[in-house]
């Protein structure tokens, strides 16, 4: 029995040390396949002095092995440097003087196709006490549980400012939900206008959108965009990898949310981020008077964002039909 559960530790550890070596094995392709061979070669031996019972030999194998992929694994730090893909070549930054949020490299791509489009980053400002609304768009593009999630920030003046968190991959990687346990992307926090940051997941990337307004007060959506602000400030000097678990788009903003509200309890929808709408529903921060099947049933913006213009209008018809956001409804609730 302990030999048993000896060889089945023995064998999720060499699943962890082969991912790890992985997701970052060398680019050269004479070095590609090196570490793993040589992390297997001495496994391999220290199972079979196990399964002899030379317990010693095979810990002694199992650590000369195991140590230096530790001492390795700990080396591995962010740096922010990188042949960035384009659309996360930058991370937004920003300031605040008096009522003036002022930020830099905010995007605004012109999306053809997934892989055809125009790059422009800019500058904005923003009068913080025009701050009106603060929605929250879920994006699918596969399996349920599973959603990228959007706060869009919406001013007076009939402007969206959106922000994304985002996996910072470099231009040869895909996405990849096991190396964001691995270390293997960066961190990003990317603002950007609607007709870029919800029309490349719904009319380019074949995505299912859908738009929610919250019930978060004037005061308090002030703080959390200036905690995507602040996040996204400390990023930008002080690099970090996102983690599939810990550090994604769902928990770093629970994590700004938490500073407002104090009382916001971990749940395992926030992991489950396709259904954050319910846990963000059962804490009354959706709109009341619908129930939870009528909110996604409205909120759907998959069809009105493929047919919207893409010019300044398309933030307004992507709303239509919305709960929340006709005219009467948009400011902040009391």
């Amino acid at each position: 029995m302990l030999l048993s559960l000896v060889l089945l530790l023995a064998l999720l550890l060499n699943v962890w040390v082969i991912l790890a070596l992985w997701f970052h094995r060398p680019r050269r392709v004479q070095l590609r396949y090196l570490p793993l061979g040589l992390w297997l070669l001495i496994w391999s031996t220290s199972v079979l002095c196990l399964w002899r019972g030379d317990y010693l030999p095979a810990a002694l194998w199992l650590a000369a092995g195991l140590a230096p992929v530790l001492l390795w694994w700990r080396g591995l730090l962010p740096t922010g440097q990188g042949d960035w893909a384009d659309d996360v070549a930058y991370t937004t930054t920003g300031a605040l003087d008096g009522d003036t949020l002022s930020l830099q490299r905010v995007r605004e791509f012109r999306w053809l196709t997934r892989e055809q489009y125009e790059p422009v980053w800019c500058s904005r400002e923003y009068a913080l006490s025009q701050l009106q609304t603060v929605d929250m768009i879920t994006s699918f593009w596969g399996l349920r549980p599973i959603a990228h999630v959007l706060v869009s920030f919406g001013f007076a003046d009939g402007r969206y400012l959106t922000f994304s968190v985002e996996i910072r991959r470099q231009k040869h990687e895909e996405f990849s939900v096991l190396g964001g346990f691995f270390k293997h992307f960066e961190l990003n926090i990317v603002a950007s206008e609607e007709r870029d940051m919800v029309r490349v997941r719904t009319n380019c990337r074949e995505g299912d959108a859908y738009l929610y307004r919250t019930r978060i007060s004037a005061e308090n959506g002030r703080k959390l965009l200036l905690g995507f602000v602040e996040a996204a400030n400390t990023l930008a000097v002080e690099p970090r990898f996102y983690h599939t678990l810990k550090a994604n788009c769902t928990t770093i903003v629970y994590t700004m949310a938490k500073r407002i509200h104090p009382e916001l309890p971990l749940d395992y929808r926030l992991l489950l981020s396709g259904y954050l709408d319910e846990y963000v529903f059962a804490r009354g921060g959706l709109q009341s008077g619908y129930s939870l099947a009528e909110l996604r049933l409205r909120g759907r913006i998959t069809d009105l964002a493929r047919q919207a213009p893409d010019d300044a209008s398309f933030s307004r018809h992507i709303r239509e039909g919305v709960p929340g956001c006709t005219q009467a409804e948009q400011p902040f609730q009391k």
